[in-house]
């Protein structure tokens, strides 16, 4: 019987170290910045201030946004991106990082 206790005891344990990375990611997730609740002064100033942030772009999707082509890997280059803001449809928020070996197609 005490061997019982001690492994239900061993599986509990193990469960709960487990939660709090669950509840990390979905507060992550959350936390994400989303361009459609932002001017577009606030979305451009935040890549700005951050030189990389991923940020929301839709009800599914998001991307990340850099301030210059330092913030990309090599091989890769920047890309304008314009995005949806609370006041402008089209918001130059910074750049995207693409390949430039690959006729756009890269990384979002």
């Amino acid at each position: 019987m005490m061997d019982l206790s001690r492994r239900s005891l061993s599986v509990l344990l193990a469960c709960t170290a487990l939660l709090p990375g669950a509840a990390l990611a979905q507060t992550d997730a959350q936390a994400r910045p989303d361009t459609r609740a932002m001017t577009c002064a606030e979305a451009a100033a935040l890549v700005a201030r951050a030189g990389a942030v991923v940020m929301s772009t839709g009800p599914a999707t998001y991307a990340r946004f850099v301030r210059d082509g330092g913030f990309c890997p090599l091989p890769e280059t920047t890309q304008p991106s314009w995005e949806t803001t609370r006041d402008d449809p089209k918001c130059f928020v910074g750049y995207t990082c693409r390949d430039k070996f690959n006729e756009g197609q890269g990384r979002d």
